[in-house]
């Protein structure tokens, strides 16, 4: 269990249209990059060497991470030069695992929150003697994932990648992105073109003979795919519901960053974080939410499971809830914005110019 490939397509910048195109874009979860809460699990799970493999904006993890020493790793990149999916990214990045064939190697989609036992995993897969190891999660509407049905000692039977009719849906059991592969299995994935391990390799190797164990595990799963889930991510890290050594300070209903002010008489609850320099002034309630660095909520302002851009300003007496402001934004008093409303970067939206309520 020493080794790991951490895919990442760009994590923590599927909030850019929101966000300033700056060298650093990583929206940062319970205070920092997103990444290093993956880093620092798998680290925590005994993990010594992680190949983070990435193509889009792959310039602004190398700056931040370096060399993973700060988080307790060694951390390699490896860059492609198009899109090779999730298959071909863990072929290209297996260049550098130094792995025996027979070991088990980690492989983690960087967009997931999970609270996972990684360690009983791998366990679980040795006991098996499995050729994969994958992580399932049960979920009440699995339309939008891949289903895989196991029988009674976890082998996994099918793949239905994103089910379209009734009759497919066989299983509430879904892929959940985390995977255990023999190192040896890892080099029959076809190199140096697009492959999809949930749409090619799995299926291939499991027609082949291979052994698929599926590891059934009802714990904390998160996919990040949206911004509300991110920022909930956000708000379940600082609250100590999923487990990260690279949260900056202590668990708790609020995570203030350096700088960061709260006026006499303003609420900051349910995991919220307040970045450097941030102002929440006296009279606004702010909950679960992600306040970055530099912005404004102005006096008795109502701020609800929302991401709050760097330097952007929430007016006097406005609700956000379920929203997301820009970086630079300006919203300005008595507005209502609800229900995954972007408001994109240096916008101005003036006073009373928005509302979702009735007139009732």
């Amino acid at each position: 269990m020493k080794e790991a490939i951490l895919l990442v397509g760009g994590q923590g910048t599927r909030l850019r249209p929101v966000t300033v195109n700056t060298p650093k874009p990583m929206v940062p979860a319970a205070g920092v990059p997103f990444l290093a809460h993956q880093i620092a699990r798998l680290a925590a799970a005994g993990v010594e060497h992680i190949v983070l493999a990435t193509c889009y904006l792959a310039e602004v993890f190398e700056p931040y991470f370096g060399d993973g020493a700060g988080l307790g790793v060694r951390l390699e990149y490896v860059v492609e030069d198009e899109p090779l999916g999730t298959g071909g990214a863990i072929r290209n990045a297996a260049e550098r695992l130094t792995c025996g064939p027979d070991e088990p190697v980690l492989v983690f989609n960087g967009d997931i929150l999970s609270g996972l036992d990684i360690a009983g995993l791998v366990d679980a897969h040795r006991e098996a003697a499995a050729d994969v190891s994958l992580h399932l999660v049960r979920v009440a509407d699995p339309r939008a994932f891949g289903l895989v049905p196991t029988g009674p000692d976890g082998q996994v039977l099918a793949f239905t990648e994103k089910p379209q009719t009734p009759e497919e849906i066989v299983t509430d059991q879904i892929n959940a992105g985390c995977y255990v592969f023999r190192r040896s299995v890892i080099d029959t994935i076809p190199a140096g073109r697009p492959v999809s391990v949930e749409r090619e390799t799995f299926p291939g190797l499991l027609a082949s003979g291979a052994r698929l164990h599926g590891q059934v595990e009802d714990t904390y799963w998160l996919d990040l795919g949206k911004p509300e889930s991110f920022v909930r991510a956000s708000a379940d890290l600082v609250r100590g519901i999923v487990d990260s050594a690279a949260v900056p300070g202590p668990r708790g209903e609020a995570l203030l960053l350096p700088g960061a002010q709260v006026a006499d008489g303003a609420t900051v609850s349910g995991g919220t974080v307040v970045g450097a320099g941030a102002r929440i002034e006296a009279g606004a309630v702010v909950h679960g939410s992600t306040v970055l660095d530099g912005a404004t909520v102005a006096a008795e302002a109502r701020v609800t499971s929302s991401l709050i851009g760097a330097g952007a300003t929430v007016g006097r007496q406005t609700v956000v809830d379920a929203a997301v402001i820009g970086d630079g934004a300006q919203v300005g008093a008595h507005n209502e914005l609800r229900d995954g409303v972007r408001i994109w970067c240096g916008a101005v939206l003036p006073d009373a110019s928005i509302r979702f309520s009735s007139d009732r």
